[in-house]
């Protein structure tokens, strides 16, 4: 069993005198001293610190009030997710699983010991109620690997308490600031114990520079999508709120990046990685799909006048949603576990450091790329121009689909030239982006009506009238006729706009 908690805190240096008066920050109204704390806790990591990379941290900790194993993931600058369950010696498996993506295959080591004495002081409002928890650190920081070393430092922390105003905190600094305090270098006490105990030979490199050529310019785009899928994993296990599509458009985007940019990746080695990415968005889009669905249809009910709802349509649409998501996010962890996914992210990871990058990646990358979106657009157009002239029915429904596919191509690839091609590409993704929307409305509905076909189907079976799902299924033709007979004008602005680039 594991808890979650947004922890929102702030560190600063502490100038060696202890915790400054806080009495006079506003809505304070009593400062109290809980005594001394001390810390125990041992944090995790790979040999390589993956964890450590990706601001993660994981600790197994002794003493204080909420002892056990504690996983905390960046959400903000001084914000943190942080999951924590029991204390155990062995590291639970809810935690390892939120892990996994990053750690994959490798073991977790103990890397960094800090022993800490906590002087712990709430602030308190007139009615008594916390405000903030502020302590003052005395940190003594061992590295467990690479031949050892040692810290001591003395900090400040003040944590929001839960359900509180972030503007507290600036009430809080404005008062520590006066008296001289100053805001940590360090966004945490493992980061800070792992520079000060690094060897020399293991200090941090400078960041690499802006891209210059075509080949820098995708393959940032490429690090970028590679990096919300790894970092939407544990977001996706917990089942949080928009995690799943978020995560299949990153594998889209990326998909969409090898067939765009052809000239400068090998496609003999993006290729059979495209096809892995198809393979993943599309187990992501069966619980995504059914979640659009869900939601479009009840929001369509809900119109429905009360006399017009013939049998427990609303509870058989409710019954159906419920199931098709439980089943669905059981077999996404199952997926996420699956040694073909963690395959794909080594893959990843193996192309972006060793990129098969081909001799037209060298070159300056306005032409190239602006040549690769054009390109893209084409296929669009074509498309579109294809489906207005078809008769409203199946061969247009599917047409419009693969119309969308394509835009959605086509924003993606401009996506990634943007940094370089400045203003043309934002004015592409924009209108890539409209002309998506609208053909996305255009798609739910032909899904939408599929599902109303079935669903009334069932109902029929089991004695109930249909009538509710026909009426819910004739507007929804009635939306696509209206996507349909705007399309000719957005189409036509859509050109306008692609002509400049």
């Amino acid at each position: 069993m594991a808890d979650t908690k947004r922890e929102i805190e702030r560190k600063y240096e502490s100038l060696g005198g202890g915790l400054p008066d806080l009495t006079g920050v506003t809505g304070v109204a009593g400062v109290v001293h809980r005594g001394v704390a001390h810390l125990d806790a041992t944090y995790h990591d790979t040999a390589d610190e993956r964890l450590t990379a990706s601001k993660v941290t994981l600790r197994r900790r002794t003493g204080g009030s909420d002892a056990g194993w504690h996983l905390k993931f960046p959400v903000a600058p001084g914000v943190r997710d942080e999951i924590h369950a029991p204390l155990s010696d062995t590291l639970p498996d809810v935690l390892a699983s939120l892990v996994r993506s990053r750690v994959r295959d490798a073991a977790l080591l103990p890397v960094v010991r800090l022993r800490s004495d906590r002087d712990v002081t709430h602030l308190v409002d007139a009615e008594g109620r916390l405000l903030a928890e502020v302590s003052v650190d005395a940190v003594h920081a061992e590295r467990l690997t690479g031949g050892g070393g040692e810290a001591r430092w003395t900090e400040i922390e003040v944590e929001l308490a839960d359900g509180g105003d972030p503007a507290f905190l600036d009430k809080v600094e404005k008062k520590l600031r006066k008296a001289g305090v100053r805001p940590s270098a360090s966004a945490s006490k493992l980061a800070r114990a792992l520079e000060e105990t690094a060897p020399r030979r293991e200090r941090p490199s400078a960041p690499a520079g802006d891209p210059v050529t075509a080949g820098d310019h995708v393959l940032a785009y490429v690090r970028a999508q590679r990096d919300v899928i790894v970092e939407l994993d544990p977001a996706v296990r917990r089942d949080t709120e928009d995690a799943v599509h978020r995560m299949r458009v990153a594998t889209r985007r990326l998909r969409s990046t090898f067939k765009s940019f052809g000239e400068i990746l090998a496609p003999a080695v993006t290729g059979p990685i495209a096809d892995e990415l198809k393979w993943l968005a599309g187990e992501l889009g069966l619980e995504r799909d059914r979640e659009v669905l869900a939601a479009r249809l009840t929001a369509s009910l809900a119109e429905v006048p009360a006399d017009l709802v013939r049998g427990p349509v609303g509870e058989r649409l409710g019954s159906w949603a419920r199931a098709e998501h439980s089943g669905a996010h059981g077999r996404i962890l199952g997926i996420l576990d699956s040694r073909r996914h963690l395959a794909l992210l080594d893959t990843l990871d193996a192309l972006i450091a060793s990129p098969p990058l081909t001799k037209a990646a060298a070159k300056k990358p306005r032409k190239i790329l602006a040549k690769a979106v054009k390109k893209d657009f084409r296929k669009v157009a074509a498309l579109v121009e294809e489906a207005v002239e078809l008769e409203p029915g199946t061969d247009r429904d599917v047409a419009l689909h693969n119309a969308r596919k394509k835009t959605k191509r086509t924003r993606y690839a401009a996506e990634a030239a943007e940094p370089a091609l400045g203003k043309p590409a934002k004015t592409m993704i924009r209108s890539m982006k409209s002309l998506q929307s609208l053909l996305g409305e255009h798609q739910d509905s032909v899904m939408a009506r599929q599902t109303l076909r079935e669903l009334s189907a069932v109902a029929h079976a089991a004695g109930e009238s249909a009538f509710t799902y026909g009426l819910l299924h004739e507007r929804e033709a009635q939306r696509a006729r209206r996507v349909e007979d705007e399309l000719p004008a957005v189409w036509k602005k859509v050109k306008g706009a692609a002509a400049d680039l």
